[in-house]
Formats: C-alpha cells, structure tokens, sequence
C-alpha cells in the first residue's frame, strides 16, 4: 500500500510540475527587464537598444531599461549577461561586434555562441565604402586597378582594430587581392576626418554617418556592402554587382538571453517583437537611424551568430592580425 502511495503521490506532484510551469510563464515578468549595452549612449547598438525597449516595455507590462557596461569592445558586456540569472531579467543588445570579439580576442571567459539563448534579430545596418573626392578612382573597378598598382602606398581608416569596419576593408582585400595599409583611429568621426584630410584614402562606415559627407562632396561613394542595394541610397550600386562577386558584409542588432532561459520566457519576448517589428511606427524609427527593421527565430539568430564568428575568425588568421589580451 505505501509503494502505491508513493507511485500515486508522484503521479500528483508530476502533474501539478506540467501545470505550474506554464503559469509561471504567463506571470514572466513581474519586475523591470534590463538590455545590457556594450557600447556608450548615441551609438548604433545604443540607439537600437532604446529603440525597442519603451514599445516592449508596453507589450510586456513591465519597464524594459537600457543599461551601458562600456568596455572591451563590447565583451564586458556580453561577459555579464552571459553569467547571469537564467530568469528573462537581464538581456544582451548584440551586434556586429559580438561576432568579430572571438577573432580578435585570444581568450574571452564565455562563448559567443553557446552561453546565450538567442531572442530575435532586431534589424541590419548597410555599410558603405568611400574615398576622398580627388582620388584617381571613380569605381570599384578603377580603385581595384589603382590600388594593385601602387600596392603598399596606399591606407584605409577605421575606429579600431578588431572594428567591423576594419575587418570589413580585411574581407575585401582578401576577396580581391589588394594590399592597403590599416591605419586605426579611436572613433569613427576622428576616422572621417582623416580621409577628408588626407591621411587615409578610402573608407568602409556605416551609412548613417556618411550621408552628410556624400551628398555634400566630401566623400565619394564607391558602393554598398550588403547583398542588395540598401534603401537609404539605392542609386548605390553593391561591391558584389561592381566586380566583387560574394562580398556581402552589414552590421546587425539582435537580442539575446543568457543561454538556458526558459523556452517559454524566450518564445514571449520573440512574439513580442515579431509583432512590434511589423509595425510602422518601430520599423519607421529603425529606418530613421539608417537601418532595416528585420525579425528572426531564435534558431535563425544562432545559425547567422556561429557562421559569423567562423567567417571573421578566418578573415583574421588570413590577414595574420594579432590577437588581444
């Protein structure tokens, strides 16, 4: 009798585990969610980040806070949310940055990948490559014949090794067997500077910051990094279309929970912003700041996240950059 009891008063508690554990999702959240940045207010991982957080905030019934942990490229960051609660209360803004953190840095304390539950794409950013208005070069072509034939003699600009666009201008000498100087600047406007000074002669940014340069002559635009023309300037013909055939390269935003956050936890979050993502009004502020407004699955989020820590792992070994501390 007491073995039936045992089994029966199992059965029960088994039961009531199934029941609970939907409702404590339906109860997620009950307190202030936090987005964890790893970048300073202002930039593009920034302004994404706050982009979506008032509208899910509404979705969710709880306040959705932006918060910036500054410092190794993003990897302070990615650090902290990766280590911790598994609860759904602290997420991670991903970028480009997050992808490029494993090639350039020899030893990092989590996983790109494997330590994070990934949440949903938030949207991508085009790329731009530029040269000053009186370089000799007019087209990709023109700058691909020009710069093998002064190799060496000739440097590109960027806000940092290990940046996106560093590895951006790595990809495309690879692609096209180029030789350029990389020449490092602490921010993206010292970089600007310097290429309409003189001192570097192209340039791959993101296209927001550039736009003003463009249509006022300063800069000229050479063409796109992504697979398709970008909408902002569509008169801009891609490097693929230009002579670089495969060449696709973009900055992107995703979010992410700490890897073994309840499946419920992350289907909520994922509804919420596939559904805000098909608004006008949050795909019209993504637009604004020069990027598409783009959803995922979770499963697609990862896949996009792994081939891309293998694709700029190798494009750092290729260019035999050394790795940092």
């Amino acid at each position: 009798m007491k073995r039936r009891f045992g089994f029966g008063a199992a059965l029960v508690f088994s039961a009531l585990s199934i029941v609970a554990s939907p409702a404590q999702a339906q109860e997620w959240p009950t307190r202030p969610i936090r987005i964890i940045v790893g970048f300073g207010p202002g930039g593009g991982t920034d302004i994404a980040a706050r982009i979506v957080a008032e509208p899910l905030s509404k979705a969710l019934g709880q306040p959705v806070v932006v918060e910036n942990r500054v410092g190794a490229g993003g990897t302070t960051a990615a650090e902290q949310v990766a280590k911790s609660p598994k609860d759904g209360y602290t997420a991670l803004m991903m970028s480009a940055a997050h992808v490029v953190a494993p090639a350039i840095y020899k030893s990092l304390r989590y996983d790109s990948v494997s330590d994070f539950q990934m949440v949903s794409m938030i949207g991508t950013a085009g790329l731009m490559l530029v040269t000053a208005p009186d370089f000799p070069a007019k087209d990709l072509k023109s700058l691909i014949a020009y710069t093998k034939a002064n190799p060496g003699k000739l440097n590109f600009g960027s806000p940092g090794v290990g940046t996106t666009q560093h590895f951006a201008v790595e990809y495309m000498k690879q692609l096209a067997g180029l030789d350029i100087q990389h020449v490092p600047y602490k921010s993206t406007p010292a970089t600007l500077t310097a290429l309409i000074a003189g001192e570097v002669q192209m340039v791959i940014e993101l296209i927001q910051p550039l736009l003003g340069h463009v249509q006022g002559g300063k800069m000229r635009p050479i063409g796109v990094t992504s697979a398709q023309r970008f909408p902002t300037v569509p008169e801009i013909a891609t490097l693929a279309e230009s002579g670089l055939p495969g060449y696709d390269v973009t900055s992107w935003y995703g979010l992410s929970f700490p890897a073994g956050t309840p499946a419920a936890i992350v289907d909520k979050t994922n509804k919420a912003l596939r559904d805000l993502l098909a608004t006008d009004s949050l795909r019209g502020q993504i637009a604004k700041v020069g990027a598409l407004p783009r959803s995922s699955t979770p499963e697609e989020l990862r896949a996009h996240i792994a081939a891309e820590v293998d694709r700029w792992r190798a494009v750092r070994e290729k260019a035999g950059i050394e790795q940092q501390q």
